[in-house]
């Protein structure tokens, strides 16, 4: 599946989130989302809880299995605020909740459950959840934008995206990502916190309408994972369903080099501009 080099130095890069001393995220111009210039893309604020949520104590230990994040309002360019709790303490299983605040506004919340793992040893039940993709180094190169409009934003200068399908075409899409900047200032992301910035484009890559006539926009981000994730590339094979009458949603195998490592699954908002 290709060799993995370290992770590169991000010291010289402006991060996506600033912190200040009285501990709010502030986020740059490499958070903003697609949909409105004023508002945040999804995957910054989903990777920042999750940074939250696997530091919080005790029962670091444990691997995150699932986790869902609800985005209440369009988050806004605007000091954030983000607490923890641990909901259900347990030596094989924790529920753990955050909240991010604007101000005294809630805009976001999230749940993660932390489990044990599978014993070493144990004999393997059912098929692989999905064939490997091909590596990011069979993939083009691509600033991607959905509106055509190449500016600082979380999607072209928070991300690099190598796509295995053609750019911008509608219909399910294939693609790898990883972080060009850190996620706060002077500190490398773990491989969940790159996995959570990359689960959030479903939407986008395998987007069914032009972006330029609908909305599309998640309501929600949900990914249950089989393994831990490793490295710093992570691959989307992602396809969206808008059933007339029915629910949007957007859903992905989510990939690293060695493989798949869970699913993704969104929720979608959808109407005409």
């Amino acid at each position: 599946m290709g060799s993995e080099a370290p992770p590169r130095a991000f010291t010289l890069a402006q991060s996506i989130f600033a912190t200040t001393e009285e501990g709010l995220f502030e986020p740059t111009r490499h958070a903003r989302g697609p949909w409105d210039p004023n508002a945040l893309h999804g995957g910054a604020p989903a990777a920042l809880i999750g940074r939250a949520l696997q530091r919080t104590g005790p029962g670091e230990q444990l691997p995150v299995a699932q986790m869902r994040v609800e985005f209440l309002r369009p988050i806004p360019f605007a000091p954030l605020s983000l607490t923890t709790d641990i909901l259900r303490r347990g030596r094989r299983v924790q529920e753990l909740g955050a909240w991010l605040h604007a101000g005294e506004e809630l805009i976001c919340r999230a749940q993660a459950l932390r489990i044990q793992p599978i014993p070493a040893g144990l004999p393997g039940a059912g098929p692989e959840p999905a064939p490997p993709l091909a590596g990011p180094e069979q993939g083009q190169s691509v600033e991607f934008a959905l509106n055509g409009q190449i500016v600082d934003s979380f999607a072209v200068t928070a991300m690099e995206m190598r796509w295995l399908d053609t750019p911008w075409a509608l219909g399910p899409g294939r693609v790898w990502m990883r972080m060009r900047r850190p996620l706060v200032p002077g500190e490398q992301p773990s491989p969940l916190v790159r996995l959570l910035a990359t689960a959030d484009f479903p939407n986008g890559v395998s987007a069914e309408l032009p972006f330029d006539r609908y909305l599309f926009i998640n309501a929600d981000l949900s990914v249950h994972l089989w393994r831990e994730p490793v490295g710093e590339w992570i691959g989307l094979d992602a396809r969206t369903y808008l059933p007339a009458g029915g629910m949007g949603t957007s859903e992905s195998v989510i990939h690293d080099q060695h493989g798949p490592v869970g699913r993704g699954f969104q929720a979608l908002v959808v109407q005409p501009r």
